[in-house]
């Protein structure tokens, strides 16, 4: 998926992108088959929802890597609990079985990276540079 490195909002320009890991409870290995499938579609729509832009997703038996992009509007807590909400909701509803095997579908934990195009040591030389322009 290509993406432009810059989104723009009225008075902003960002480039924020996140990379999010979550499992489900107990880090049962359900995610596998058309759970999968249907829960690739489900966090691809509700990402775009979100105003986010989808760069890779890969669904693991029992665990999901998601890299986005987003809007400053919304911070990567708001998100990733956005996602695992409206995943889960859908998915237990669409197989029984997810209700049966598990009391919450995700494990309340996550992990959130974010990722940028320069370091911090780049950021602070550029800074410090001002200084002297």
């Amino acid at each position: 998926m290509s993406v432009d490195r810059y989104r723009r909002l009225c008075g902003s320009v960002s480039a924020l992108t996140y990379h999010f890991v979550f499992c489900p409870k107990f880090r049962r290995k359900v995610l596998v088959g058309t759970v999968a499938e249907r829960l690739q579609v489900l966090l691809t729509e509700r990402a775009g929802d979100l105003g986010c832009e989808l760069l890779a997703l890969e669904v693991m038996p029992d665990h999901v890597h998601m890299f986005v992009t987003s809007l400053p509007v919304h911070a990567p807590q708001h998100i990733v609990n956005q996602l695992k909400g409206y995943s889960s909701r859908v998915l237990r509803a669409e197989f029984p079985e997810l209700r049966r095997r598990l009391p919450s579908l995700w494990s309340r934990s996550y992990y959130v990276g974010s990722a940028g195009a320069v370091s911090a040591e780049t950021i602070q030389n550029y800074i410090e540079q001002q200084k002297r322009s």
